[in-house]
């Protein structure tokens, strides 16, 4: 059995994120998602508006994902990848690069992210719409 492994918050999921974990599934028979925990968020210095639960329920929900697992500190892959027996470490292109030191404990693949869609664009896109429906009153 070929085991996969990707990381994400999956915030306001969308196309982009299911595009993604599909094509991550591809690569083998099993697909686990590392999930970033709230606290790792805010450390990242990022905000969500799905807290953990909520998210991996989500995640849960999808036919790709096989597990959910708390994704708490950057250093805890090389941990998941030999807890595991990860075969392919898949990460988004905007990664690329940063996760290569862990090829020494498996294959590291970065796919392309989906171009025209990403959670930050939704933000962005809701705060135009905001702005401009307010106008309105």
């Amino acid at each position: 059995m070929k085991k996969i492994i990707t990381y994400g918050t999956f915030d306001l999921l969308h196309y982009g994120h299911i595009n993604l974990l599909k094509r991550a599934k591809g690569l083998g028979d099993y697909l686990i998602v590392g999930l970033s925990t709230d606290n790792f968020n805010l450390q990242k210095g990022k905000e969500c508006y799905f807290n953990y639960e909520e998210r991996k329920q989500l995640l849960e929900s999808i036919r790709y994902v096989d597990y959910v697992i708390p994704e708490e500190f950057w250093e805890q892959k090389k941990q998941d990848i030999e807890k595991f027996k990860i075969d392919i470490l898949v990460m988004g292109d905007d990664w690329e690069g940063k996760f290569d030191y862990l090829s020494k404990y498996c294959q590291v693949k970065y796919l392309s992210r989906t171009p025209e869609i990403s959670t930050s664009k939704i933000k962005s896109d809701l705060k135009k719409f905001h702005y401009n429906v307010s106008s309105f009153k």
